[in-house]
């Protein structure tokens, strides 16, 4: 059984920072893309950072790049999205995914595991 188990979240005020874990289990996403989305309603999911095998390929929305980093540590099956800088705007439920098929690393659809979720609320 595949099980993708997300934590780390919680509520912070601007300009602090979170790190998110995601831990994969029954799945050998060694070889596979990760990618971390998130969600407010009302809204789609949105790709926010994602990395390739052996981690040497990253991509990030625009929205994050330079205050979000992903890595992954494959002996501990897990992905990792550090965020600095959260601003109320990076407030949502966010949701690692794996087993992607071809096509754009942000599109939600692209992806056929996908964890619960854990939850950023980032307010003063």
């Amino acid at each position: 059984q595949v099980r993708l188990v997300e934590s780390g979240g919680g509520s912070v005020p601007p300009g602090g920072s979170l790190r998110l874990s995601c831990v994969i289990s029954g799945y050998n996403y060694d070889s596979d893309y990760v990618t971390w989305f998130r969600q407010v309603p009302g809204k789609g999911r949105e790709g926010v950072a994602g990395i390739a095998f052996g981690g040497l390929t990253t991509n990030y929305a625009d929205s994050v790049k330079g205050r979000f980093a992903i890595s992954r540590d494959d002996a501990k099956n897990t992905v990792h999205l550090l965020m600095n800088s959260l601003s109320p705007e990076d407030t949502a439920e966010y949701y690692c995914a794996t087993k992607k098929s071809y096509g754009q690393w942000s599109r939600p659809e692209n992806y056929e595991y996908w964890g619960q979720g854990t939850q950023v609320i980032v307010s003063s």
